[in-house]
């Protein structure tokens, strides 16, 4: 049942946010699917192997996982709520110049921010965990102490990667407040 009410709302950033969900879905579809055909041939050691050897290839692991949580849920949970705010409480974020550019910035550090930490906490989980697999798997041999070795250089390039998503995050939060405050013009 929508009334002529609803049918005038435009919900430009509910849009926009569904949009890079579904991007950044498409994204961890493709990186699945390169893992898959890297167990085939393409990458040696497999991911497989360095995930079950556990150690530095957590680092993988964790970056997989958050990047589907943060990724594509936490910025599809991030259009509800600019549904809330378009949909039910009938508010524009063109209708306020502040709010609509926290919800850009929003909209773009949280995608680059979560890009970058979880591919890089990927990556480094893949060389550091590949490097500690028997050479006879097509590791390195390595222990842990020369594993973090592989690791050390990823750590601030992740903490940075995680500070601007947050900060996109905490701007989304600025620009609901903003908006959701504001009288509805009558």
């Amino acid at each position: 049942m929508h009334n002529e009410d609803n049918q005038k709302i435009d919900l430009v950033w509910t849009r926009r946010f569904i949009t890079a969900a579904i991007v950044q879905g498409a994204i961890i579809v493709g990186l699945t699917v390169f893992i898959i055909f890297g167990e085939i041939s393409i990458l040696e050691p497999g991911v497989s192997r360095v995930i079950a050897s556990g150690g530095a290839g957590t680092w993988f692991s964790l970056g997989y996982v958050m990047y589907i949580v943060v990724g594509v849920i936490g910025v599809a949970v991030s259009a509800l709520f600019y549904l809330y705010i378009e949909r039910v409480l009938k508010k524009q974020y063109k209708d306020h110049k502040g709010a609509r550019v926290v919800a850009w910035i929003h909209l773009i550090l949280m995608n680059i921010g979560t890009t970058f930490a979880m591919g890089l906490l990927m990556l480094a989980g893949y060389k550091g965990g590949a490097a500690m697999l028997p050479t006879s798997v097509g590791g390195l041999g390595y222990n842990a102490g020369q594993a973090h070795e592989i690791l050390a250089p990823f750590v601030e390039p992740i903490a940075a990667a995680i500070l601007i998503l947050i900060i996109g995050v905490i701007c989304g939060g600025i620009g609901f407040l903003v908006i959701s405050r504001k009288e509805k013009d009558k």
